[in-house]
């Protein structure tokens, strides 16, 4: 059921990177037929082979006191020992093996003898010249078979791979994973190496140093490489301690359209190979030095902020890896220490090892000892002569080749420290002098003040027509968020006769280009690295958002200590990207390029993927195939130019059409000063030249109506694996309960009540009531589809109810998504439209499920209000008038509102939705074979329960 060609391509990648020990043979996990033939005696051997006192570690992370914490494990845990379980194991083999298996950890073969779960494989290490020789005379002889190397009885049912030597000492492990669901290539290249422990000053100056490197390699690869026509659509080099792979693995990862594989392995493999052999520049050891001071300082400031589940989950990972476990506070110290010391040769040093497996493959140089791992991923072609199709040879061919070409160093890029200097600020103010307003509601909020602070966030207008929402979240130590938002998104496309698409793939070109003023695309995005802002750019049905993360102290700092010389602050240099894109934006073909070329892929990929195209099949048929409501299409993509997309896009940028919302760990005053500094000075006529004047009735509508009656609708998807999913879809409200015709939830609720009480209209009349109902109503119905369809009738791991959740747009749909095999999909389909139906008549919603619906959507809310985004999320729209009931009584109101829901307005909600039989709009998509595919054999070869020990240990998942 979770068997997607994501899940397949990463098996694919694990058992490659592992084959030369047995954790290639755990893949995919999960198999039914190796499930079914499980017998009783095998599931409780392996439980008490594994799972027992001897082989446990105990993590505990919370506000106690340790000497307490140790008295109660002592008394709980003290007296258990594991002779129980080991007088259990009933195959009498086992018995023997588990006891070498017990001798063998305690003698130290593994990292520690604590625990099993410390993963007990021997790994092909590829490593600096002269390193091997050292790594295996540390390695001690033991019988057991501790390393996984031994043959096995499954070992019949996998291939071993072939490591071919493209030169003397030069040694490359390829494998090529083709299918007909693939859409792009992707190239996954590994070296394995040990974990270096970080346990004091100089392993965690190495540590930093290989940050600095990583960190201006992905730069590069992120902003230089990508020229006017990229080859490469993704791409990450990284290298990272893995107490679940049991080594480091250093990975270069990479997406390419499958005709320029050749093309984009040289350009990415040309940028790791100069960085290997020149290093860093001054510039950029600068930049990224002062970035993880940045980090570290931040991470201190959250302090005892930061969730026990977070601490846990660093504890064990830096524990399973021999680190030295450290506080904030101490890692922001001792990172303060490393790098004041830290130099440019030591960073180039790092870099050199970092990339020597790659670096070592050109002729004439040392080469790595052991071999590099390459897994190409690849679209299944019948024709084995075209530029896309990649075998073992032409990929090993290739990266070699590709590591002949000669590469000269990178010259440091002049990063501005502002993006708008002050003589421009100071004409700005001059020719259009800001000035606060009130802020305006239409949930019958009174209008608040232009010159006070108002908890729990501060709404204002400024005189060019922008609305400001802004509060203050000290949760996020150091830390805010800002979203821009213009009302019309896609929707606003066909009201104001714009080109199909042309908003979606423009505001994409945006994202993907960022020249401001005198700035190019590149200064300005290191800009944004240096200040450590991050930008996304997005048109959805009804908006177009932008959504900025970012430091509020002082950032792009040069040195250390007493000499250091400050930034700006984040918040500044935020609010600076802000200005530009609204008054300051270039428009670029390159960027539109990038841009069409993503969404080209994002479609052909939905085609390709049976979830997106059984739930784009169902919403063609609910919309009447509005593309509004759909991906756009490749000759929709195609038709779109510059000025098609830049005209969509800043017609939406018009100040009045304007909200920005931010909150952060700042003074709200301070930001406020530079908001209107920045943005109130951007003139009210900006972009006017983009206005469309021509058009008809408001500029949000309302979702299509749904044809009638409703209707099942069959997919059918080539793959090689059975697998199945099922829809119920219908009718629903949006957000704040308007539904396609115009009426409310409130109306309907109202209508049908004849008996309520004063209390109870006071209750439905309040702004936020729909949005509370419908909130109760999804959590209510999510736990009804997983208590029936999954736990009782046993047909699905996962079934799951949403709502579209349109704010602007009236109407919306609700939609119910069940995987299940493919005999049982029609079942799971059944089951779920019977939980629906029996929500509504003969198993209403109780008391009690309305209480644990209420505690989770609470807990959700007071959870997130710890974060700046939920903030920013929560205050846009407030003064919009294209949401009218969503006002400050949204949030200040929400706990008393969601409190007094009652049962009997939650089954009043329902009769909202499109729940008839008759309005019902159901799918179900499945996978057919190939013509010419041959099935697996599902006979069962059965592993020993010892040597199949998962990866991770049990405690590991």
């Amino acid at each position: 059921m979770v068997n997607t060609i994501e899940y397949r391509v990463e098996c694919q990648i694990l058992s490659t990177l592992h084959r030369e020990n047995r954790l290639a043979k755990h893949f995919p996990i999960g198999k039914e037929s190796l499930i079914r033939s499980w017998t009783q005696d095998d599931v409780k051997t392996w439980h008490r082979t594994h799972y027992r006192p001897d082989n446990v570690l105990l993590y505990i992370v919370g506000d106690l006191d340790p000497a307490s914490a140790e008295k109660v494990i002592e008394e709980k845990f003290g007296k258990i020992s594991a002779e129980k379980q080991a007088s259990e194991i009933r195959i009498p083999e086992l018995k023997a093996e588990a006891s070498n298996l017990a001798d063998a950890v305690m003698s130290g073969t593994v990292k520690s003898g604590l625990s099993w779960h410390y993963p007990p494989v021997r790994h092909d290490w590829c490593v600096s010249p002269g390193k091997l020789g050292e790594l295996e005379g540390m390695e001690k002889p033991i019988d057991y078979d501790i390393h996984l190397q031994e043959s096995y009885p499954l070992d019949e049912k996998v291939d071993f791979l072939s490591t071919e030597e493209v030169a003397p000492g030069k040694k490359i492990r390829p494998h090529i994973f083709r299918h007909e669901l693939l859409q792009a290539f992707s190239l996954h290249l590994f070296a394995k190496r040990p974990v270096e422990p970080i346990t004091d000053l100089p392993s965690f100056r190495r540590s930093l140093a290989r940050r600095v490197a990583l960190a201006a390699l992905q730069i590069r690869l992120n902003v230089g490489g990508r020229s006017d026509d990229p080859a490469f659509t993704f791409v990450e080099f990284n290298q990272l301690d893995s107490a679940r792979e049991g080594c480091a693995v250093n990975s270069l990862d990479m997406t390419a359209e499958p005709h320029r594989w050749k093309e984009a392995i040289c350009k990415s493999l040309s940028e790791i190979r100069k960085l290997g052999i020149y290093g860093v520049t001054p510039g950029e050891m600068e930049r990224y030095a002062s970035a993880l001071m940045t980090d570290a300082e931040q991470l201190a400031a959250q302090g005892d902020r930061i969730s026990h589940g977070d601490q846990l989950a660093y504890l064990m990972e830096t524990v399973a890896n021999g680190h030295t476990f450290m506080s904030p506070e101490q890692s922001y110290y001792m990172t303060a220490k490393a790098l004041s010391s830290l130099t440019l040769e030591e960073v180039n040093e790092a870099a050199k090892e970092l990339c020597s497996h790659v670096t070592g493959l050109k002729e004439g140089s040392d080469g790595a000892e052991g071999p590099l791992i390459a897994v190409a991923c690849s679209p299944k072609t019948p024709d084995s002569s075209g530029p896309e199709y990649c075998d073992e040879e032409s990929l090993v061919k290739t990266i070699y080749e590709a590591c002949q070409i000669e590469v000269e160093p990178v010259e440091d890029v002049q990063v501005p420290h502002t993006l708008v200097s002050e003589e421009v600020l100071k004409d700005a103010l001059e020719a259009n002098p800001p000035e606060w307003q009130g802020g305006s509601f239409t949930d019958g909020t009174p209008n608040t003040p232009a010159d006070k602070l108002t908890r729990p966030f501060t709404l204002r207008r400024l005189g060019n027509g922008i609305r400001v929402g802004i509060a203050q979240n000290p949760a996020e130590s150091q830390r805010g968020h800002l979203r821009l938002v213009a009302p019309g998104g896609r929707e606003a496309e066909k009201k104001l006769g714009f080109k199909s698409g042309s908003m979606a793939v423009g505001a994409r070109a945006m994202q993907e280009g960022g020249a401001f003023g005198p700035w190019s695309r590149e200064q300005v995005e290191l800009f944004c690295v240096d200040h450590l802002l991050m930008v996304e750019i997005n048109c959805n049905e009804e908006s177009l958002t932008i959504d900025f993360v970012f430091p509020t102290t002082n950032v792009g700092n040069v040195g250390f200590g007493d000499n250091v010389e400050l930034g700006i602050t984040g918040t500044e240099a935020v609010l600076q990207v802000v200005r530009e894109v609204i008054a300051g934006f270039h428009w670029e073909e390159d960027a539109l390029g990038r841009s069409k070329q993503s969404y080209r892929s994002a479609h052909e990929s939905l085609n390709k993927s049976l979830e997106g195209k059984s739930t784009e099949m169902i919403m063609a048929a609910m919309t009447d195939n509005d593309d509004r409501y759909l991906s756009i299409d490749v000759d929709t993509v195609n038709a779109v130019t510059l000025e098609d997309a830049k005209n969509a896009v800043m017609s939406q940028l018009h100040p009045s059409n304007l909200e920005i919302s931010v909150a952060g760990d700042f003074q709200v005053n301070e930001t406020l000063e530079m908001i209107l500094k920045y943005i109130g000075t951007i003139p009210a006529d900006a972009n006017s030249e983009y206005t469309v004047d021509e058009q008809s009735g408001p500029l949000i509508g309302a979702v299509p109506a749904l044809p009638q009656p409703g209707r099942h609708l069959d997919l059918e998807l080539e793959d090689s694996d059975p697998r199945a999913v099922a829809y119920v879809s219908g009718a629903a409200p949006n957000l704040w309960g308007y539904l396609a015709d115009g009426t409310t939830v409130k109306d309907r609720v109202l209508a049908a009540d004849k008996k309520a009480s004063d209390y109870d209209k006071q209750r439905r009349n309040h702004p936020l009531f729909a949005n509370a109902a419908l909130a109760l109503v999804s959590e209510i119905a999510n736990r009804r589809l997983f208590s029936t369809v999954r736990e009782r009738k046993q047909l699905t791991y996962d079934a799951n109810f949403s709502l579209t959740g349109f704010e602007r747009l009236m109407g919306g749909y609700f939609l119910v998504t069940v995987t299940a095999s493919k005999e049982k999909a029609q079942q799971a389909l059944d089951a779920c439209k019977e939980t629906l139906d029996a929500l509504r008549k003969s198993n209403p919603i109780t008391p009690d499920n309305l209480e644990s619906a209420k505690r989770v959507v609470l807990n959700r809310h007071e959870g997130e209000l710890r974060t700046s985004g939920y903030w920013a999320q929560l205050m846009s729209g407030i003064q919009e008038e294209s949401i009218p009931l969503k006002g400050p009584l949204s949030v200040t109101d929400y706990h008393a509102v969601i409190e007094a829901i009652t049962t009997r307005d939650l089954q009043l909600t329902l009769e909202c939705l499109g729940l008839d039989e008759d309005k019902l709009y159901t799918a179900i998509g499945r996978t057919v074979k190939p013509v010419g595919v041959e099935l697996e054999d599902d006979g069962i070869v059965k592993a020993s329960p010892m040597a199949g020990m998962n990866r991770g240990g049990a405690l590991m998942g």
